[in-house]
């Protein structure tokens, strides 16, 4: 599974934590504690593949979920996206970003399915 997935979280434990299940899964990942880090990392990847995936929380300080899909979208960036929040009211701020919104808490396997459907129909679309 040769993909990399840029994680976007301030929250320390949770992002520790979603990596850890995530490269348990055999993907390669990436952390950004906001979002304005996060399209840092996205112009100036470094080392390793391409990001082909990203998971981002809704509340994050300086630039927040709603904000940082906006700006990635409108930087061209077409990269599936699933947002995490434990606010339900929270998902009406992506209207219309194309994104997937999951109500935290998020068990680790659904996690895990989810992140292969997604780049699974990645794959499927550009091949």
């Amino acid at each position: 599974m040769s993909a990399r997935i840029l994680l976007v979280d301030d929250n320390h434990i949770q992002s520790a934590t979603r990596r850890a299940i995530l490269e348990g899964s055999g993907w390669e990942v990436c952390i950004a504690q906001q979002g304005q880090q996060a399209l840092e990392l996205l112009r100036e990847p470094g080392s390793g593949p391409p990001v082909s995936l990203v998971i981002t929380d809704h509340l994050m300080p300086v630039m927040g979920g709603p904000e940082f899909v906006t700006e990635l979208r409108r930087q061209g960036y077409a990269l599936p996206v699933i947002v995490l929040s434990g606010l339900p009211d929270a998902e009406a701020a992506y209207q219309g970003l194309n994104v997937v919104f999951r109500l935290k808490p998020f068990e680790p396997n659904s996690l895990i399915q989810l992140v292969q459907d997604l780049l699974g129909e990645c794959m499927r679309r550009s091949a």
